[in-house]
């Protein structure tokens, strides 16, 4: 007795960007990682370090926070102060910028950690 062939699937390769809705919605809410560079956090967050975002997270007075300005993304802390919103380095050799709104934040820290250092992480939620 002859068995069928499987069906083949064809799986198309296309640029993110041209992604249908429902496909590409999932991977931008997953939580990713990412190092630390520089000292315009310190000494809350050393250079090395891996903190944890969440793109879904609550952006409030006080979080730190990846965000979009000035053509770049960084990583700084989301303060609101009369009514206006600011990212704000911890090291005060930085400025402190204001921004328009909370539509530049694109992500909350959750989690720092030392790489290979299991008991040093912190959270942030």
């Amino acid at each position: 007795m002859q068995t069928p062939m499987a069906q083949k699937k064809i799986i198309p390769i296309v640029p993110e960007n041209e992604l249908p809705e429902e496909l590409g919605a999932c991977s931008s809410a997953e939580p990713y990682a990412l190092m630390v560079l520089g000292d315009s956090m310190l000494p809350e967050f050393e250079e090395g370090e891996i903190i944890v975002i969440e793109p879904e997270g609550l952006a409030r007075d006080g979080s730190y926070v990846v965000a979009w300005h000035k053509d770049e993304y960084i990583f700084r802390q989301l303060v609101q102060h009369n009514g206006r919103w600011y990212l704000k380095p911890l090291n005060d050799i930085y400025p402190v910028d204001e921004v328009p709104g909370l539509e530049v934040v694109k992500g909350v820290v959750i989690q720092k950690k030392k790489p290979g250092d299991r008991s040093s992480a912190k959270f942030y939620v």
